[in-house]
């Protein structure tokens, strides 16, 4: 028999959902059958949807030897510190993510990740411990892809997590800018609202075309900063958070990102490559905050800023003030 009491990191969730988490190596069915027959939670039988709440005491009927095969932990990953901190409190951590750095794992590469680098430093500064929240890890609410620099915003407690989550969705709450260089001369400012529609094979995300079912809508602000005479440095306000929306949108615009692989002007890049230029140039330089919740006073009407990389400064003066 082992007890187990709900924490605040892991309220608020559905008991399977806990379990799933906990019982890390157990299969679905498993769990399932666990919370039929080997399972109460403040002394009762519980179902598999009950919320769990913070002070539940959870018992589970299985022996030591069976546990242990049931929550052996993941091989911890310990990888060197990358990112800036650029704002940290009890809740949140906002990170300056370097152009190169994956988020998240992917198939190729699940160690050195931005999340992984995020959950060691603050293991090291005592506010992480994975041994005690088996079913919570701090968790980024921004994606960033893996040549896109800049911020990202950390949730670092469940209930952060969950209020940035949703204040993300909500206008002008959490507000978003970027700097990109895009191919040709934009002179005054756009709004696109063209929605767009994903296709698994090859990540690909494209504009929806007339008639065509499906799509998500997708809103972006454009404004030009400096223009030269074939490029244009340029702010972007993401009003939506779709995958590739802001090189879909300035694509289908007719000014692709200079140097995007992806959905870039071959003839471009092809020139681009010759000064060690091979992706596109995007930055997540600003967020603005509004009013927020009292759980992330701290944000209130913050707005916070990272300096683009060096490769974005060198390609600036190149393609802006003197040209190709």
């Amino acid at each position: 028999m082992v007890k187990i009491t709900i924490g605040a990191n892991e309220a608020g969730q559905r008991t399977d959902r806990f379990l799933r988490k906990y019982l890390r190596q157990a299969p679905l069915s498993a769990v399932y059958r666990i919370i039929r027959r080997d399972l109460k939670v403040n002394g009762r039988r519980v179902r598999q949807e009950t919320m769990l709440r913070e002070g539940d005491e959870l018992v589970l009927y299985l022996s030591g030897e069976e546990l242990d095969g049931l929550t052996r932990p993941a091989k911890s990953v310990s990888v060197r510190k990358q990112f800036r901190v650029v704002y940290e409190d009890e809740a949140v951590l906002i990170a300056d993510k370097p152009k190169g750095l994956l988020t998240h794992g992917d198939q190729k590469e699940k160690s050195n990740t931005l999340v992984n680098q995020v959950c060691g430093y603050l293991q090291e500064k005592g506010e992480h411990d994975p041994a005690a929240e088996r079913t919570f890890r701090p968790a980024p609410v921004n994606r960033l892809d893996r040549n896109t620099s800049g911020l990202v915003i950390f949730g670092k407690t469940a209930e952060a997590l969950r209020l940035l989550t949703a204040l993300l969705r909500e206008k002008d709450r959490i507000r978003k800018f970027y700097l990109t260089i895009v191919c040709g001369r934009l002179e005054k400012e756009r709004v696109i609202t063209d929605d767009l529609v994903k296709t698994e094979k090859g990540n690909c995300v494209h504009v929806r075309k007339g008639g065509e079912e499906g799509g998500k809508s997708a809103l972006t602000r454009v404004r030009p900063l400096r223009t030269g005479k074939r490029f244009t440095l340029v702010e972007v306000e993401l009003i939506t958070g779709r995958t590739h929306q802001i090189r879909v949108h300035m694509a289908n615009l007719g000014y692709p990102l200079a140097a995007d692989p992806k959905y870039g002007d071959p003839a471009v890049n092809r020139k681009l490559k010759q000064r060690n230029l091979t992706t596109q140039l995007l930055h997540a330089g600003r967020l603005e905050f509004g009013d927020m919740p009292q759980e992330l006073s701290g944000l209130s009407g913050k707005s916070l800023a990272a300096r683009p990389p060096a490769v974005f400064l060198r390609a600036e003066r190149e393609l802006i003030d003197v040209g190709i």
